[in-house]
């Protein structure tokens, strides 16, 4: 899995993730910063856009999606569909995973995804976004279960990531 960030999470990279979970505005350097890296191979290859999904009452309790936001903001800027219906997160939990260790963020998102419509994925090639790759274990879910639905490769392009984890 090749996975691409537009930075550090820190400082004012930081500040505009953590704005973004409270306000669903991406300011247009990050926009920029998004589409160059997505038109670098060999995320350019991608033939479809997932962000990741948070559990319908997350989604709820925050109001809106900022992944779903980045997926947008990068299929209007590439042209590569987006598909927002097709990853399903089933498992919710009431903490948040700030502060988990790497074990810890795993065993939330072990079997946490399902496909509901398994022909929108198989035979993409598909760039899976979401705001911050802190351990991978959320976007290796994902990617695990959009390859067993027939994906043939999954990208990750992420906001942020950390220094080192």
């Amino acid at each position: 899995m090749v996975a691409r960030a537009c930075g550090v999470y820190e400082g004012a990279l930081r500040a505009s993730v953590l704005h973004l979970k409270q306000q669903p505005h991406l300011c247009a350097k990050l926009r920029n910063q998004l589409a160059v890296i997505q038109a670098q191979h060999p995320l350019s290859t991608a033939t479809l856009i997932v962000p990741v999904p948070l559990h319908p009452e997350r989604e709820k309790s925050r109001g809106f999606n900022q992944a779903l936001l980045i997926g947008r903001e990068l299929s209007l800027a590439s042209g590569v569909p987006l598909n927002e219906v097709s990853l399903l997160r089933t498992s919710h939990i009431n903490q948040h995973r700030t502060g988990m260790d790497a074990k810890g963020r795993k065993e939330t998102v072990a079997d946490a995804f399902a496909i509901a419509h398994p022909g929108l994925i198989a035979g993409e090639r598909v760039l899976l976004v979401d705001d911050v790759f802190t351990t991978g274990a959320t976007v290796s879910s994902c990617a695990s279960t959009m390859l067993e639905a027939g994906a043939t490769a999954v990208f990750v392009l992420t906001l942020a990531r950390p220094l080192r984890y």
